[in-house]
């Protein structure tokens, strides 16, 4: 099978997109892939990095701000078509797969004039522009939460969760020691996002101190453009400070609690693994999809959602020593987080990628 690959911005993009890439590898031993990313994005350092073939093609999202500034934008697409069709047309793929970000609508656009078939997976509970358009033209169109199959093509969508959970499922976990922790003791670990986050920063710099004494561990990933803010502040012992952690789906399987951002990824993973969570939505996303992907679990008793506002020390630490003393609260948020999980959602997604190519065969 020949396949490309579309995905850019985010890990919450990327991951997902490489994750059908390894499943689709372990179907089909002889595939080959092309990744079309941004020339600009962490896309274009990751994929390569990971021997995949990849192409970057300038693209930047609609201004919503100054809307004058689309009309670039605009020419940035119609070039976007043009370079994805002769690229296309060279590689001359099976189908096309988009899993998000706005690179995807001028390649699957391209594809979808050219002939071939074409599937996007949205992560999700509220699809973003590119999706919204290019749902009108792919041939099938992939979920990650059942809230999100009404809002495209009945006859075309289909619920197959994120293919991140089904990776969590199958890697080996990593022992809290791997990273100079204690094996025994609890960990909690705090993350917002691939890219960190500017106005989560100085919150989480704040709580540090309060985790002094505690009979937890605390692991906080910064992200690579945060973390020299840490570097002028006491850290507690049980306190560790990474700019990134590219294993941290297996230390995940070890971890007793995570605090993070709703991003579509992190829904899936915490839910494939029964992960209890403290949710911080960030209200600087499209639609505010991460308080709705959060909200789903809350209804579900499956998370706690603290809000960026309400996110301070005594609110966290409250929450944390609620969990953590009661362990009935634990083990039933535990189990209804495992409830909403799906263990096999990159099987379903390659399962109706097989359906399409071979319908064109």
């Amino acid at each position: 099978m020949r396949v490309v690959i579309v995905a850019g911005g985010t890990g919450g993009h990327i991951y997902p997109a490489i994750a059908i890439i390894n499943k689709i590898k372990e179907k089909e031993k002889n595939s080959e892939f092309l990744y079309i990313g941004t020339t600009n994005r962490m896309e274009k350092d990751l994929i390569p990095s990971i021997g995949i073939e990849y192409i970057g093609i300038p693209m930047a999202g609609l201004n919503r701000k100054n809307l004058l500034k689309n009309f670039s934008v605009l020419n940035m697409f119609g070039n976007a078509i043009k370079r994805s069709t002769s690229i296309l047309k060279e590689f001359s793929p099976d189908i096309v797969v988009g899993a998000g970000g706005y690179i995807t609508a001028p390649v699957l656009y391209a594809a979808h004039k050219l002939g071939i078939p074409t599937l996007i997976h949205e992560q999700n509970s509220v699809p973003g522009i590119s999706n919204k358009f290019i749902g009108k033209f792919a041939d099938r169109i992939c979920v990650s939460l059942p809230g999100s199959l009404k809002l495209f093509p009945k006859e075309k969508t289909v619920y197959t969760g994120n293919p991140r959970s089904e990776e969590i499922i199958n890697v080996s976990a990593m022992r809290k020691s791997t990273i100079g922790f204690s094996n025994k003791e609890k960990l909690v670990v705090i993350v917002m996002g691939s890219l960190g986050s500017t106005t989560m920063t100085k919150k989480i710099k704040d709580l540090i101190p309060c985790f002094n004494n505690k009979n937890y561990q605390v692991l906080i990933i910064t992200g690579n453009n945060y973390y020299d803010n840490y570097k002028d502040i006491t850290i507690p012992n049980n306190v560790k400070i990474l700019p990134f952690m590219k294993d941290l789906i297996n230390l995940l399987k070890s971890t007793d609690l995570i605090i993070s951002r709703a991003g579509a990824s992190t829904i899936s993973e915490i839910t494939a693994i029964g992960l209890p969570s403290i949710l911080v939505p960030s209200p600087y996303v499209t639609n505010n999809h991460q308080y709705k992907n959060a909200k789903e679990l809350e209804d579900n008793g499956a998370c706690i959602i603290v809000t960026e506002e309400d996110f301070s020390c005594e609110t966290i630490i409250k929450e944390i020593d609620k969990l953590f003393d009661n362990k009935d609260l634990y083990k039933k948020m535990s189990a209804s987080c495992k409830k909403l999980g799906i263990d096999d959602s990159a099987t379903r997604i390659y399962n109706e990628i097989k359906k399409l190519v071979q319908k064109e065969k």
